[in-house]
């Protein structure tokens, strides 16, 4: 899923983001790990990963935190979650899209570390 995929419906709704927050990849330290073997989380995603499960925030004020729909925060919290497990059971690396470090270009994953 390296090209941006088109998606029916109504264009995404910018959610408000902790912009202090740097987001990372995370790899498995014990393989090494293909292209084929990411899962990409969208910034978004990580950050209802953060609101709901770390700070323990109900959809409903997670959905007003960020801008959105609470049906909106269901689908994409869903998402995240689905992609955490697949990752976690597959062994696969987590990138965030997006990756501050990337952008900054001392990304781990650039340097060949």
């Amino acid at each position: 899923m390296t090209e941006r995929m088109r998606r029916r419906g109504r264009p995404r709704v910018a959610r408000r983001l902790d912009p202090g927050k740097p987001v990372r990849c995370y790899a498995p330290r014990c393989t090494t790990v293909g292209e084929e073997m990411t899962v990409t989380l969208l910034p978004e995603e990580l950050e209802l990963l953060h609101l709901v499960e770390l700070n323990g925030l109900v959809q409903e004020e997670a959905s007003a935190i960020m801008g959105v729909s609470r049906r909106t925060v269901w689908k994409d919290l869903h998402e995240a979650r689905r992609k955490v497990a697949d990752a976690l059971i597959h062994g696969k690396r987590i990138e965030i899209a997006g990756c501050e470090r990337r952008r900054k270009g001392s990304c781990p994953r650039d340097s060949g570390q």
